[in-house]
């Protein structure tokens, strides 16, 4: 069974089980149809591992739409953009500002140039120089967390920090999450992140190692509860083949076409999700 599936199961059943119930008080986040607070049950501090040398880590408890999360994690990385009309998907429009950007955040985040001894590099380009010229180092690593810009984005990032390692010819990826809505960006996040490693691995060089995800606060939202309950209990199927284009050497050129998962089974999709904006 996939991976994906079995660690999602676990941690969701922990956080329904013995989770901390936050029902009142103030909070960020709002029910979308009548404004009240969107409270939830958490746990703290979720370390999960997947191995990507045996499966790629998605879900088959449901579909998770892998082409248009790819496409975001490509919307970040690769295009740098905050721009949400260069996004192929509806998932930033709420939070759209009125020069139809999501403010300094994310992508612009890790395209900022910064000055290092050997030149001027952003924060992704930085990554693939040391990946190619000094793997061994304990230095590469990325942060969308900026506290000058903060005031200035529509969202602090909640998937905001990732560290790479490369141990011999295999490249590890550490994701540091601060908040994770379990029902909606698990299972996206996952694939995103499992995705990305593999391209950096294969433009430098590398083999895909082992994604670590770390969510400092894992939790349901309170009108999520039955769905995760009914979702949870679901056929599980072994997890499907990732297949990327070999052709692609440089991380610029990909293209949400150049990934194709084989022999993808799974169940139906989650409908009526309740929103939390």
């Amino acid at each position: 069974m996939s991976r994906a599936d079995e660690l999602f199961v676990r941690d969701c059943r922990r956080i329904l089980d013995e989770g901390y119930e936050q029902n009142s008080g103030e909070t960020r986040a709002r029910w979308a149809d009548d404004g009240s607070p969107a409270y939830t049950k958490k746990i703290c501090s979720v370390v999960n591992r997947y191995n990507l040398q045996e499966e790629f880590p998605i879900q088959t408890i449901r579909p998770i739409n892998y082409k248009a999360a790819i496409d975001e994690i490509l919307w970040i990385w690769q295009k740098k953009s905050n721009v949400v009309s260069e996004l192929n998907s509806k998932i930033w429009n709420q939070w759209e500002k009125e020069d139809g950007t999501i403010g300094k955040a994310y992508g612009y985040q890790l395209g900022r140039v910064h000055k290092y001894p050997e030149g001027e590099f952003d924060q992704v380009d930085r990554v693939l120089y040391l990946l190619k010229n000094n793997p061994d180092s304990r230095r590469i690593l990325t942060s969308m967390y900026n506290f000058d810009d903060l005031n200035e984005m529509a969202l602090y990032p909640c998937a905001y920090g990732m560290m790479f390692n490369v141990f011999g010819n295999k490249l590890n990826g550490i994701l540091q999450q601060r908040s994770q809505d379990m029902l909606v960006a698990n299972g996206w996040n996952v694939v995103q992140y499992a995705a990305l490693i593999h391209m950096f691995a294969q433009v430098s060089g590398l083999e895909a190692g082992e994604l670590v995800h770390v969510i400092s606060d894992a939790h349901i939202y309170d009108r999520h509860f039955e769905i995760v309950e009914e979702v949870i209990e679901r056929e599980q199927y072994p997890a499907p083949k990732l297949w990327i284009n070999p052709e692609v050497k440089d991380f610029y050129d990909f293209t949400v076409d150049d990934f194709v998962l084989e022999d993808y089974k799974h169940g139906e999709r989650v409908r009526k999700i309740p929103v939390a904006e």
